[in-house]
């Protein structure tokens, strides 16, 4: 009895063993036909994309499936995992900011190979200034997904209260005009809301003929076009015309007491579900009617340097963004501005309010995308003091100071 229980152990031991092994190799097998496509979409969007990638696994023919991972902190992780050489991504939704850091830093491969499976990704299928945010020198580093960008959303039962319907005629609103309403509403309207104001303050510089750094890469944040835009805004809040500090402006406009919000071309259909709330779409105000800039960035796609990489697995990745590029109108739905020119032009996109960013080459040459490799601490410095100072809470000159030591140390801290 004894003996027959020690063989029933060893069977047994042997059983367990073998099924260990076939589940790792199943797990194996399953990695090996897995396509991980990170991206930091946290929000709604990340639902689209989801959908995108559940409609192209299921028409594929291919072994390989794409396998969404929505990834919280993003780049902090990919830092952690390229450092490691363990668990890179296959293919990574980034934005157009990280391109040039990425490819200083030599860890993003070209789409050359990509383009190769599918020619039909090139440059004329795109937004140029979607295409061109992801070539450095003559190399071509993303395919991109879109642009995402700044807009002016305005309430057209105040802008008729208001009578200012006029200033909606060139599709470019100005600081002098929007002054104009200055101890003319009513106690608890307002004219502008704070959102995005860092975005906003960004497209005065260029409309101001500004940069944020110089021909030798240096930061310029501390400068005349950056001190006036602080300035014009900061008349907008003296006046009582911009919604108060330290309370939420864009529910103000949702709430319809905000002529005009400035968030970005995604909140649309937040806009779209509030009852009764009767909104359009243009520019983000100026200080002048001669230009409009609408600060734009891009999600685009790209391959992180990995060994492990095959090449039926980039056959598949070129196959996946043909389908996106053909097939993107459910990024629409997002709001966002779809890069693909195919989608562009079809008349499904042109119900969608953010195609008003495209309707024209004029108002396409709104969309403006920063190429500063530091481009996200200067936006940063912006982020954290530009509020304050435009409401009085931090001196102009010691906040404009401030911000250009900000991204001053943050690139020494890189540079360690």
């Amino acid at each position: 009895m004894k003996k027959k229980l020690i063989i029933i152990g060893a069977l047994v031991a042997v059983v367990a063993v073998a099924l260990v092994g076939f589940n790792r190799y199943r797990a194996s097998e399953k990695e090996k036909y897995t396509i991980n496509f990170w991206s930091p979409l946290t929000g709604d969007d990340g639902a689209y994309m989801d959908k995108i990638v559940d409609e192209f696994n299921e028409q594929s023919d291919s072994d390989y499936k794409i396998n969404h991972v929505i990834t919280s902190d993003m780049y902090t992780k990919l830092s952690t995992v390229v450092s490691s050489k363990n668990g890179i991504p296959d293919l990574t939704l980034m934005h157009s900011y990280k391109v040039e850091e990425f490819v200083n830093s030599g860890i993003l491969d070209t789409v050359e190979p990509l383009i190769s499976y599918q020619p039909e990704l090139e440059e004329s299928n795109y937004l140029d200034t979607a295409w061109n945010a992801g070539k450095i020198g003559d190399t071509q580093y993303t395919i991109p997904l879109d642009i995402h960008a700044s807009a002016m959303y305005y309430n057209q039962d105040l802008l008729e209260k208001y009578n200012v319907t006029s200033w909606l005629d060139d599709n470019i609103v100005t600081f002098d005009e929007m002054m104009s309403l200055a101890g003319k509403m009513d106690e608890g309207d307002y004219v502008v809301n704070n959102a995005l104001l860092s975005w906003v303050i960004l497209a005065q510089i260029r409309n101001l003929g500004g940069a944020i750094s110089d021909d030798a890469g240096n930061p310029t944040v501390n400068t005349p076009e950056m001190k006036e835009a602080l300035e014009k805004i900061k008349a907008l809040t003296d006046a009582g015309l911009m919604t108060p500090y330290g309370e939420d402006g864009y529910l103000m406009f949702q709430g319809g007491n905000v002529l005009l919000s400035t968030d970005g071309t995604w909140t649309s259909t937040a806009h779209d579900a509030v009852e009764g709330l009767n909104w359009g779409v243009t520019n983000i105000y100026s200080t002048s009617d001669d230009i409009a800039t609408n600060r734009a960035a891009s999600h685009m796609f790209g391959m992180l340097k990995s060994e492990s990489r095959t090449e039926e697995k980039k056959e598949v990745i070129a196959k996946f963004l043909e389908f996106v590029r053909t097939n993107s109108i459910e990024w629409a739905k997002a709001g966002q501005i779809v890069a693909s020119k195919d989608v562009l032009e079809s008349d499904d996109y042109k119900k969608y309010p953010q195609s008003f960013f495209t309707s024209t080459p004029e108002e396409e040459d709104t969309l403006y995308i920063f190429d500063y490799v530091y481009f996200s601490y200067v936006l940063e410095a912006l982020d954290v003091y530009c509020t304050d100072i435009a409401y009085g809470e931090l001196d102009l000159d010691e906040g404009l100071a401030t911000m250009q030591q900000y991204v001053e140390d943050k690139i020494a801290e890189v540079a360690k």
